[in-house]
């Protein structure tokens, strides 16, 4: 009989582990209590044990993959043949994104897909995608990734792209949560050689290959986008294309309550409240102190600033701005790219690009 098998909750104060450490792949067969793969938290480490014999299928997550408790791993099967049912091949995102018929794709491989723009009528159906099978897609234009590069890969190696304000803010919770190791920052505005926050500055995109052939394969994008969210979404873009890895990043002060679901490239700071049954988009920021009340759903690459609050079952839309102090109301929805200026008030729906000025209220 297949069985899922489902991430622990290795840290009762720590809903997302690390895989420091993956011991199978696609189709292998394992034994009862055979290890497939060592979870870590900012404050232990566990081992995930094979609970009977079987073929695993359906793997989702690759070595260094942030991930929650109850998501699933990868299924134990009685054959390697044997398909994860439709509805379970991407959990949380049938509602967001209408994929073509027929294609199953894992949710790291519909988030690396996401960030390079890759058309998902390119992927091939009848069989599960895999983050592996889309990089193969991109490699016309990265370039084959050598087997030597992965050999080398190091799990708590990290990148912080970007060496602004944000990108200080982001050093600061990256060291607090003592999980990874900054290999360096990379800015396309700061010259080589200068030290941000005793972190030293390798240069700018031009260097996103030779390091993931060094065996660094994550990196957090610092580019904070307030005046051009363009800007920050083009950074995604540039790490996908190279391979790169965004994780979720937590802050320890944050409260974020267990039935929450990121995607990758999250980063919520210190004080931040995420309530109950809230979804967040990929690459968006929920900053210092700022609330999230429960049910409210965040589209890809929002960025709710310090102090701001949303009621509960607000939506958010893809690229938009919510300012810091601001008050957006009960089931109000606020279209993509829409900015919400500094302390405003918002009573209504906002539409998509719409304006709403710092202190306002909207309507007025």
């Amino acid at each position: 009989m297949t069985k899922p098998i489902h991430i622990p909750l290795v840290n009762p104060n720590e809903p997302e582990a690390l895989i420091a450490g993956l011991s199978v792949m696609e189709g292998q067969f394992v034994k009862g209590g055979d290890v497939l793969c060592t979870l870590e938290t900012t404050k232990s480490t566990a081992e995930l044990e094979a609970q009977g014999d079987g073929y695993i299928v359906g793997l989702r997550y690759s070595l260094g993959h942030t991930v929650r408790a109850g998501e699933i791993l990868c299924y134990l099967a009685d054959s390697p043949d044997w398909s994860p049912p439709v509805e379970d091949a991407v959990p949380g995102e049938q509602d967001t994104e209408l994929l073509p018929e027929g294609l199953r794709i894992t949710q790291p491989a519909l988030a690396l897909a996401r960030q390079a723009g890759l058309d998902m009528n390119a992927l091939p159906d009848g069989v599960l995608v895999t983050e592996a099978l889309v990089k193969e897609q991109l490699g016309a234009g990265r370039g084959a990734l050598s087997e030597a590069s992965e050999s080398k890969y190091d799990a708590s190696a990290i990148l912080v792209y970007g060496g602004g304000g944000h990108g200080k803010s982001v050093i600061d919770l990256i060291r607090i949560l003592n999980i990874y190791h900054i290999k360096g920052i990379l800015d396309d505005g700061i010259p080589a050689g200068e030290i941000v926050m005793g972190v030293p500055v390798l240069g700018g995109a031009e260097q996103l290959r030779d390091l993931y052939d060094q065996g660094v394969h994550q990196a957090v994008n610092a580019v904070g986008g307030i005046g051009n969210v363009g800007i920050r979404i083009e950074v995604y873009n540039r790490l996908a294309l190279a391979g790169f890895v965004c994780p979720t990043v937590i802050h320890p002060t944050a409260f974020v309550e267990p039935d929450t679901s990121f995607q990758l490239g999250c980063q919520v700071f210190p004080h931040a409240y995420v309530g109950s049954e809230v979804q967040v988009g990929f690459g968006s920021i929920v900053n210092t102190s700022a609330v999230v009340s429960h049910e409210c759903v965040l589209g890809d690459y929002t960025n709710i600033s310090p102090g701001a609050i949303l009621a509960g079952g607000v939506q958010i839309g893809d690229a938009a701005l919510v300012g810091m102090g601001a008050t957006v109301n009960l089931l109000v929805k606020v279209g993509a790219r829409a900015r919400i200026g500094n302390g405003a008030t918002v009573k209504e729906d906002v539409p998509e690009n719409g304006i709403v000025r710092a202190g306002g209220t909207w309507p007025g």
